[in-house]
């Protein structure tokens, strides 16, 4: 089984993609399980918490992975509790990093920030500079990850479109 992961900032689509993607191929997508627990708090997220979104995220992807048709499609994975670590804490647990070193991609879509921002109680940096700032850390990381990444960008029928093929590139490799 193949695992794509789509990452970037907030609010550039990947949800949407993510679940566009797993029609599209048959399969299943791994939410991003920050937004359920973060939904479910009855207080603002804290450093402490992120050692429990990353074993959640995990566990997801797991069960997930169990359902799967070929390929599994993951909103996001670890690597962006720690860019919000990084950037809300100034540090990331230790045992998160020991997670990500662990965790296994096929393919990387990098979603761009040329969409419009919508408003949501989760996201915290609408600013332009943010969005930027934001998508040149998984830029960065996609970059340095030794794996295969596709930039994504443009209308959303654009990203798909650009999305399905490289996903049926990957495929198609085995």
């Amino acid at each position: 089984m193949k695992k794509v992961v789509v990452i970037g900032p907030e609010s550039t689509g990947k949800s949407s993609l993510s679940e566009k993607l797993a029609k599209h191929f048959n399969t299943v997508w791994t939410p991003e399980y920050a937004r359920e627990y973060i939904d479910q708090l009855q207080r603002p997220y804290e450093e402490a918490d992120l050692l429990q979104i990353a074993a959640g995220q995990i566990a997801l992807e797991q069960h997930m992975a169990s359902q799967a048709n070929e390929v599994l499609i993951c909103d996001t994975d670890l690597y962006v509790i720690k860019v919000w670590s990084e950037h809300k804490y100034g540090r990331c647990d230790p045992r998160i990093l020991q997670q990500i070193a662990r965790q296994r991609c096929d393919l990387y879509l990098l979603t761009y920030i040329d969409l419009p921002w919508e408003e949501d109680p989760q996201r915290e940096y609408p600013d332009p500079e943010m969005r930027h700032y934001f998508y040149n850390i998984y830029r960065e990381i996609v970059i340095n990850s030794g794996v295969e990444w596709k930039d994504i960008r443009g209308g959303y029928e654009d990203r798909e479109a650009m999305a399905i093929a490289a996903v049926q590139q990957l495929l198609h490799r085995r």
